[in-house]
């Protein structure tokens, strides 16, 4: 989702890796040890929890997190949070990064010391103001001036204690005076609209003299300024919470007798600057913030055209797409974008045969084939993690989340053995384990995507014309992607590939590294597979797995997934679990009488159906069948008052769900369209708000079935696994030869042929400088 800013869509995304935390204070209780965990929030809206790791005062995180940002933000925060006995959470401190700040940290390791959070700490927000001098005629006919005060309405209030019920307070405020007034509450909202206007007698000189304009004495302006408070009425004893403020002299009303502007709320003056941070210790955190500033499309056809055209250049190492990779400083730099542009316009495949086939024509050893860190590989390593991300769900994560529950003791290392574990029932265990991973590894062929076993089979048709002499190469040409770079990392990694939502602990990061090991090895067909174990207990280990049966369903796999055309419309009938999670939904009025009220529910989103439950493992509640899926918008707060709202319109009804934040709304809306984009009866109006109380909130109309007043949201990409836009990753490609035009010009002077100089030209006709 982008953000529309002068003419240009803007994409905000967010790359973190939460490391550790340090010299945390002590508990007061005897233990002094705490149980910490580590929120990510947009502002104040949390987007990402980390583990809770267990009596420590220098917990050790290690998880990644990565996010589009769907809106606006002003701060990215970070929340230490202690988890008590009776599992209540109180804050230890934060680290808070403006967003004009993030790229002095950009993409390096930097200790951070946490802040105390304090109401002051906590101001976000903005208030749209308006003052207006007027001029009165009292009864007696002396001339005095009246200042209007404006409370037309604020975005972005935080959310305190899980509510926001805001109210104001306007002061006008100087040396020998201090006259208040209030606004009424609005509840349960943090973009409250007020428009009530206050007034106050500005007193005059005497010298005064009437004009046109209201020309201020200089000591009168100065020493007269109104002042807006922001609080959260709260039900509880201790008062309601502050939420910012702001001041506007009078000054403003010097050139004009009336001032209108936004206003970001701050925090008082006498808040939190005495207190010292060095306290309460430190975080280690690593930040990149990007933002892809996209013109329209016709923008970039030359670039795009001369790249999509990089397939069918000979050689290959002259295209466009080529050059990117030459020049840029890592491989994977160019790998990204150009799979991503490829992938969007269905060129990947050729373009990926042309520089595979060019870098074995190249290799000299089959026993090296594809084993550098070459374009091709990142090219095919990125093609991979885009297109096999739900094959490689529906394929291991049953197997690793029964792995994390079960928590048996795999150590094999006589080293490493625990007092009580008994070697040989470990060896055991393992073994059970890596023949289930095995299993299910070597069956899944037929669910493999299309898109990888065209890739697989260019690189196995190139690997045997290239050695013709070497009967395996057409299986390790495929292994050394499909294994080495496929599957084991996901095993050793769960997490990172989203098998687990955190880290795993650590005697089942020791187990899933022995199976990675083993699987890497059985499918690499090594010839002399115990001498590639450096560890003794290793070749011991593998001796299970020395028959043949093993070496026969590796090549059984890799033929299939390496098979020309090949097509299974059973991997298409077979329901494919894309998202699932607790979210809110509210009732949608299926009974005849019956509370429209709001309930928790496990929602699961197949490619078949979309369902909710009470709890993960519960009968469904409710079934709806993808086909009846009209339409999935977002749905405006004022309906319900309630934040990252959206509705599943139906043919009868719509389903009204609460996200848990903007991140979390913005997936479930993308999936949900993007799996029901080919229904036939889809909408294309819409209501943005919710039908109550005899009425659409948004048009007025009284009927519930009266058309929408709004168009639909334009069409997602239809293929669910992928959503990308070729224009962002255009003007990324477009930014990388931009910054290496230098180096880019070097190979133009050392080797005139290559067609440097016409991409450069290319480049420049695109006619808009890079933005800042």
């Amino acid at each position: 989702m982008a953000v529309e800013e002068e003419g240009l869509r803007v994409f905000q995304s967010v790359k973190i890796k939460i490391g550790e935390a340090k010299n945390l204070p002590s508990y007061p209780g005897p233990n002094k040890m705490r149980d910490c965990y580590c929120t990510v929030n947009l502002d104040q809206e949390e987007v990402f929890r980390t583990k809770i790791v267990e009596k420590s005062l220098c917990p050790f995180y290690g998880e990644d997190f990565y996010c589009e940002i769907p809106r606006r933000f002003r701060q990215l925060a970070f929340y230490i949070f202690d988890r008590d006995v009776f599992r209540r959470a109180s804050i230890i401190g934060k680290v808070a990064i403006q967003k004009e700040d993030l790229p002095k940290y950009h993409n390096r390791d930097t200790w951070f010391q946490l802040q105390h959070v304090d109401a002051d700490s906590e101001v976000q927000g903005k208030v749209h103001l308006e003052l207006r001098l007027n001029e009165v005629i009292t009864d007696t006919g002396i001339v005095c001036h009246k200042l209007a005060t404006r409370i037309l309405e604020c975005q972005g209030l935080p959310i305190v204690n899980g509510q926001c019920d805001p109210y104001a307070t306007v002061t006008l405020a100087g040396p020998y005076r201090s006259e208040a007034k209030k606004t009424k509450v609005k509840k349960k909202t943090n973009n409250p609209q007020f428009d009530e206007v206050f007034y106050f007698e500005v007193t005059r000189p005497s010298s005064y003299s009437r004009k046109s304009h209201f020309d201020f004495e200089e000591e009168d302006v100065d020493k007269l300024e109104i002042r807006v408070d922001l609080w959260n009425a709260s039900n509880l004893k201790f008062g309601d919470e502050f939420l910012g403020e702001l001041r506007v002299p009078l000054q403003v009303l010097r050139q004009s007798s009336s001032h209108k502007a936004w206003y970001f709320l701050q925090p008082r003056d006498n808040g939190s600057k005495n207190l010292k941070p060095g306290d309460l210790g430190s975080l280690r955190l690593n930040v990149v913030y990007t933002e892809d500033h996209v013109f329209s499309s016709d923008s970039y056809s030359p670039l795009r055209d001369l790249l999509l055209k990089s397939a069918d250049v000979e050689p290959v190492s002259a295209s466009a797409a080529h050059v990117l990779g030459e020049v840029c400083r890592e491989k994977q730099e160019a790998a990204i974008p150009l799979v991503r542009l490829f992938l969007h316009y269905g060129r990947v495949v050729p373009f990926i045969s042309a520089i595979a086939s060019a870098e074995v024509q190249r290799t000299q050893d089959p026993n090296t084939i594809f084993r550098g860190n070459s374009l091709t590989s990142k090219c095919i390593d990125e093609t991979m993690k885009l297109a096999g991300m739900q094959y490689l769900h529906v394929t291991l994560k049953p197997t690793i989340e029964e792995i994390c529950q079960s928590h048996k003791p795999c150590e094999i290392d006589p080293v490493k053995l625990k007092d009580g574990e008994s070697l040989e029932s470990n060896m055991e265990t393992l073994r059970q384990y890596v023949d289930r991973v095995f299993n299910v590894i070597t069956k899944s062929g037929v669910s493999c995507p299309t898109v990888m076993c065209d890739i697989f089979f260019s690189l196995r048709e190139a690997a045997a014309k290239r050695f013709q002499d070497d009967l395996d190469v057409r299986y390790t040409a495929v292994s050394s992607f499909i294994f080495l770079r496929f599957f084991a990392p996901a095993i050793l990694s769960p997490n990172l590939f989203q098998l687990t939502p955190h880290h795993t602990d650590p005697q089942t990061s020791r187990t899933l590294t022995l199976i990675s090991k083993t699987i890497q090895t059985l499918g690499s067909l090594s010839k002399s597979k115990s001498a590639s174990f450096k560890e003794s207990y290793m070749a011991t280990f593998y001796e299970f797995f020395n028959e043949q049966k093993y070496a026969d369903a590796v090549k059984n796999f890799l033929d299939l997934i390496s098979s020309s055309g090949r097509r299974d419309p059973k991997s298409v009938e077979q329901p494919l679990l894309l998202k699932e999670g607790f979210m809110i939904k509210r009732a949608q009025g299926r009974k005849r009488f019956g509370m429209k009220n709001f309930k928790k529910r496990w929602f699961r989103l197949t490619n078949h159906e979309f369902t909710y439950q009470r709890n993960k493992g519960d009968p469904p509640l409710c079934s709806i069948p993808i086909e009846n899926i009209l339409a999935v918008e977002p749905l405006e707060e004022e309906s319900f008052k309630m934040k990252n709202m959206f509705q599943v319109i139906q043919p009868e009804r719509a389903l009204y769900i609460q996200a848990n934040n903007c991140v979390e709304a913005k997936a479930w809306i993308d999936v949900l369209t993007k799996v029901s984009q080919c229904n036939q009866k889809r909408l294309t109006v819409y209501h943005p708000s919710a039908y109550l109380n005899g009425h659409w909130l948004c048009c007025r109309a009284s009927s519930d079935t009266a058309t929408g007043c709004s168009p639909c949201t334009s069409g997602l990409p239809a293929n669910i696994q992928l959503d990308i836009d070729g224009d962002r990753e255009t003007e990324r490609i477009y930014s990388l030869f931009n910054s290496y035009m230098s180096k880019l010009e070097k190979m133009q002077v050392l080797s005139p042929v290559t067609p440097c100089l016409h991409l450069r030209g290319r480049l420049l006709v695109r006619g808009i400088s890079p933005p800042c």
